[in-house]
């Protein structure tokens, strides 16, 4: 009977890939042409916008302020240890306060706004706009007054990160496996996120890695670390990673 169950489970959860609605097929953009030497450029780390909560059985966002908190010192602490293997100097920004506070979260949100258009109307090329059809196309910004968010007079490029998890609740997930029988798409949980760097003499996004299912649990140190390679993945400038050396083979006694 149990062996009969899991079948059956097992099946429903094939049915749930097999009808899951098809996501971008691209998840990196580059603006032709562009080439950023190591070593060569000032690079401002913005403030990540970070949100974790818990995706009710209807769907619905429901935020963990305690999931947010640690989410937010995992990433930080993966943050710090990429910055020194991304090729230029990447120093953190310094939050200004005030109206300057208010105008950087501003861009914080025109930032995810742009990258979320860029999945839907670029890299996912069954609804790429007519204006970005052309081969080797990749022209998305903020606007040419980035620059005069505080703080970013002496740098050359800010890296925007932002990242948004809501992990499914028990109920969203029976949601999905019924639903599955009827073959309704319904997905159980939500992890996305997006990096991008952004030239601060025009506005222009130059790179962006964007992904509507990342992976690393941010609640955890060890997701952190993931999820930020995977953000920080292809990262304009930075040196190839050389690749993990075999273990030395073990001579056999004789």
């Amino acid at each position: 009977m149990i062996i009969l169950c899991r079948a059956t489970l097992v099946a429903l959860m094939l049915a749930v890939t097999a009808i899951a609605p098809a996501y971008a097929q691209e998840k990196t953009g580059l603006k032709p042409g562009f080439v950023l030497a190591p070593g060569t450029a000032r690079i401002v780390l913005m403030r990540p916008s970070i949100r974790v909560g818990a995706q009710s059985t209807g769907g619905m966002y429901e935020p963990n302020a305690d999931w947010t908190d640690q989410a937010k010192e995992n990433i930080a602490t993966a943050l710090a240890k990429a910055q020194t293997g991304l090729g230029n100097s990447v120093v953190g920004y310094v939050e200004p306060v005030g109206a300057g506070s208010a105008k950087v979260a501003e861009y914080q949100e025109l930032f995810g706004a742009v990258a979320s258009s860029v999945i839907e109307y670029q890299f996912f090329k069954g609804n790429r706009l007519p204006t970005k059809k052309r081969k080797d196309q990749f022209e998305w910004g903020l606007g040419p007054d980035v620059r005069t968010l505080p703080g970013l007079d002496k740098a050359d490029y800010a890296l925007f990160i932002t990242t948004e998890d809501h992990f499914g609740s028990t109920g969203r997930k029976m949601l999905q496996v019924f639903a599955a029988m009827a073959r309704v798409p319904i997905t159980a949980g939500v992890h996305k996120g997006f990096a991008g760097l952004v030239d601060l003499r025009t506005g222009e996004l130059v790179w962006l890695n964007a992904d509507m299912q990342m992976g690393g649990d941010v609640r955890d140190a060890e997701g952190a670390d993931k999820r930020v390679r995977q953000l920080l993945e292809g990262f304009p400038g930075k040196p190839i990673e050389a690749p993990i050396a075999a273990a030395p083979a073990i001579a056999s006694a004789h």
